[in-house]
């Protein structure tokens, strides 16, 4: 085979190459993991012959992994152009895709589990067109994953890229790698204490999700409500002579139990997936690696960086720890914003938020709060529909369970009266702001959020007013932003305007042909 498809190192421009190998031991290793459950299912329900059974069927499972594997690696292959990227595959029928280096906003590297114990790691390429990966090379070493990410990057923003390595194997320096600058960090005692704040009950869901199926292996129906009352009327004498304080006992070490349980379940989370976190700004960019399983590494250009945004939880905000993600067209595991800092306290969030080229609020900020009027409206509406929440349950209550009519539709009322005072309360917090370069906007009372976008990378403004917005003189603010949304909900209508106006003057005055020589 020649060398311009083997699977080398170095990228070839021009000449069609297949991805590594080792690809195809990764689909060998994916069939052994799938094989597991079919093989045990067929050797626990086929009596003593089980084993004999189960074994062939489980290595067949693996040898068409395998031979699927090779075939699909085979008929895979890529080709670096000088002005895009191509993918040619399919065995039956073929399918080619070209992505022009212009149109990719972002290439990242992502280590699965099996493909990382080979040193294998799946190359994606995003253009932000219907918010996915438009493209995918699975696998390449991480040196020849790294080289294209370099070159790709060179020949989207018209710099001079090396086509060939020297004699002795070795490639000019990275800059990545060389003038990388740690920004944040998260050790195992900061993944520990994010993963205090990370409580889950996944776990019972899937607990509960199993114990549908308990009566394949003892002899019991989850589902059998009249065993269930027969077994609480058998044992009612017993349950009567426990002491009330052993009942206490009992309730609040299930109380614990689930917390702990419940903490467990979101520590194991966050360390699979924060392991190893680095932020650093590099001479591209900002690059991010973590994971424990699935490693990823994402290079994103600062001067891709759409908007900021910073937010919390109701608990996590009460000891001050804060999220900061980026928007851009590129996408982070599914999600349509990078998350940055997942976990930090706000003095370590404004440096990276300043050197993406954004500047947090502070005291001599002019803020524009909501209009009173929107949040009493918004409070008056929440009231409504409580109050005709609590009719409906009254209703249905007084005809199948009177007995608990009256508190059953208190909860309605009681709710309703929290939701109407919390909209009301958040007033003081629902507010924005204008400078000279940039657009702020802040909002929540439990659980604040900001966000914060440049004025120059706004595609639109839109000013959009429902019936109780036209009588009542206000509107919501819809601002134009590539990757992301950014809405002002409650402006009064004259400042709305007056925003639209200050936006629209800062994009009309800027010739865009000339903003690639301005980049960071």
């Amino acid at each position: 085979m020649n060398e311009s498809v083997s699977g080398g190192d170095t990228p070839v421009i021009g000449q069609p190459r297949h991805t590594d190998p080792k690809t195809i031991w990764v689909g060998a290793a994916s069939g052994l993991q799938n094989a597991i459950l079919p093989a045990a299912f067929i050797m626990f329900s086929s009596g003593g012959l089980g084993i004999l059974i189960a074994a062939p069927a489980f290595f067949a499972i693996i040898a068409v992994s395998a031979l699927f594997s090779y075939i699909a690696w085979k008929r895979l292959t890529y080709t670096i152009g000088e002005t895009d990227i191509r993918v040619e595959s399919g065995v039956l029928s073929r399918s080619a895709r070209s992505v022009p280096y212009e149109r990719i906003q972002d290439v990242s590297l992502e280590q699965k589990f099996i493909p990382r114990l080979f040193g294998l790691a799946a190359v994606k390429f995003e253009t932000g067109a219907g918010g996915g990966e438009d493209l995918a090379l699975s696998y390449l070493t991480e040196e020849a994953g790294e080289e294209l990410r370099q070159l790709v990057r060179e020949r989207r923003d018209g710099e001079a890229a090396p086509a060939a390595v020297s004699d002795d194997g070795q490639t000019a320096s990275d800059p990545e790698q060389t003038e990388a600058e740690a920004l944040f960090e998260m050790g195992p005692r900061r993944l520990f204490t994010f993963g205090m704040f990370e409580f889950s009950l996944a776990v019972f869901a899937v607990l509960a999700g199993l114990f549908q199926y308990a009566d394949t292996f003892i002899d019991y129906d989850a589902f059998d409500f009249n065993a269930l009352v027969g077994w609480v009327t058998d044992r009612g004498d017993e349950l009567g002579a426990v002491s009330r304080t052993a009942q206490w006992i009992g309730a609040i070490g299930g109380i614990v139990t689930i917390f702990v349980i419940g903490s467990l379940t979101g520590m194991v989370r966050v360390f699979t997936r924060e392991w190893g976190f680095i932020l650093e700004r590099t001479a591209r960019g900002f690059r991010r690696r973590r994971g424990l399983f699935t490693r990823t590494d994402v290079v994103m250009p600062i001067h891709r960086v759409q908007g900021v945004r910073i937010g919390t939880r109701a608990l996590r905000y009460r000891f001050g720890w804060h999220s900061l993600s980026f928007v851009s067209l590129a996408q982070d595991m599914g999600a349509s914003n990078h998350v940055i800092a997942p976990f930090a306290k706000m003095d370590e969030i404004a440096p990276i938020v300043e050197t993406a080229g954004f500047r947090l609020p502070n005291d001599d900020t002019d803020w524009h709060r909501s209009s009173v009027v929107y949040l009493l409206v918004g409070a008056i509406v929440d009231a409504l529909i409580m109050i005709g929440l609590a009719i409906g349950v009254y209703v249905a209550t007084s005809i199948f369970a009177p007995e608990w009519t009256m508190l059953a539709t208190s909860i309605p009322l009681v709710l309703g009266a929290l939701i109407s005072i919390g909209t009301l309360l958040s007033w003081r917090f629902r507010r924005h702001a204008l400078d000279a370069t940039q657009i702020m906007a802040t909002k929540g009372v439990l659980s604040p959020s900001s966000q914060i976008a440049t004025r120059l990378k706004m595609h639109s403004v839109e000013i959009s007013r429902g019936p109780f917005a036209r009588l009542f003189g206000y509107a919501t603010l819809h601002l134009g932003q590539a990757g992301g949304t950014f809405s002002i909900a409650g402006v009064p209508v004259e400042r709305a305007r007056e925003v639209r106006a200050k936006v629209m003057e800062t994009i009309a005055a800027t010739d865009f042909s000339q903003l690639e020589s301005q980049r960071a």
